[in-house]
């Protein structure tokens, strides 16, 4: 095979035009590493804010090849790596944060970062699981628990994170409210399992909670927007509920937590990456997610595809937020 390939890098953080086209070396895999040749990878807010400067401590070394997720077939694998060989279909989140990234022809990552895809979805496809499906899985599985009648409140349920975690907590049994700012969000919303949805830019949390909720609160709120959401989450969530949200550095007020007896649950699904450690952590869980992508509980919506060459067009639309799901990134 070639000794070089094709990445598209940052040299410094910068606005969506910042990326560019150039060719480098292609990595070898260490030992617990494979090498997987990349057929897609998709856009998460993690990417952009890293490519923004706004997270600088998770930025690769310049030139940055960014994006966490990736799908692709297993090219290469290092030594005392026994769960993948050459040929296997895969996806995972093995970089884009400190360690170089998947917009490129080949990447390099731990084992354990990766899983075998779904079977029932294109392969392409996969690449806009991995990120949005841990986050959403961790939230609801290692923060809180989940049973059948439980009321759950989902913010930006039309999101990434959020529509994933609509189908899973439908899937748990959950009587799910999702909160968007659009009909055609909400519409999406309840074909997604939502039993009902919310207007939040024109209702107050007291009326919505009167509506839906049937404890004086929801038994969990599921926050992957932040900032004011997650005020609002303390007011929307039940004496002795749990708050689960991907987003704590804003300023709050934390006095409803004493005062109502409340969990607080945080998930940075992207730490394993970060600090080099429980790495195996990814794939067991993208090995069951997987497993339920294919009995169909859950499935990726992609909103729009690109090509890796059109990064700058994908960043400025994921930064918009005018779209639904997941934006696809395809090397082609």
């Amino acid at each position: 095979m070639t000794s070089e390939m094709t990445a598209y890098v940052i040299e410094e953080h910068g606005d969506p035009d910042v990326f560019t086209r150039t060719t480098t070396n292609v990595p070898d895999p260490a030992p617990n590493e494979i090498r997987v040749e990349v057929v897609a990878s998709s856009l998460n807010p993690v990417d952009y804010k890293i490519r923004q400067g706004a997270i600088p401590d998770f930025a690769p070394d310049f030139p940055a090849t960014l994006h966490c997720d990736v799908s692709g077939v297993v090219d290469a694998v290092g030594a005392n790596v026994t769960g993948f060989e050459t040929g296997d279909e895969v996806y995972g989140m093995p970089g884009g944060a400190r360690r170089q990234g998947s917009l490129a022809d080949y990447v390099v990552g731990h084992a354990g970062t990766f899983a075998h895809a779904p079977k029932t979805i294109p392969l392409a496809d996969a690449a806009a699981v991995p990120v949005v499906a841990l986050t959403a899985w961790e939230m609801l599985t290692d923060k809180t628990s989940l049973d059948i009648g439980d009321e759950v409140l989902v913010y930006g349920a039309a999101g990434g994170v959020g529509h994933i975690g609509v189908q899973l907590a439908d899937w748990f049994g959950a009587d799910v409210t999702a909160t968007a700012s659009s009909d055609e969000k909400r519409a999406f919303a309840t074909a997604l399992g939502a039993d009902a949805t919310v207007d939040y830019t024109t209702t107050d949390v007291e009326t919505y909670v009167e509506e839906h909720a049937s404890d004086g609160g929801f038994d969990v709120v599921f926050d992957p927007v932040g900032d004011d959401h997650l005020q609002t989450a303390f007011e929307a969530v039940s004496p002795y509920g749990t708050v689960v949200t991907t987003e704590s550095s804003s300023t709050q007020d934390l006095s409803a937590m004493h005062q109502r007896s409340l969990e607080l649950g945080v998930v940075l699904v992207i730490l394993p990456v970060l600090l080099g450690e429980r790495q195996t952590r990814i794939g067991d869980e993208l090995a069951d997610i997987a497993s339920l992508v294919d009995d169909g509980a859950i499935e990726p919506h992609i909103d729009e595809r690109f090509s890796f060459a059109d990064v700058t067009q994908a960043h400025q639309l994921g930064e918009d937020g005018s779209f639904r799901g997941k934006l696809l990134l395809r090397n082609e």
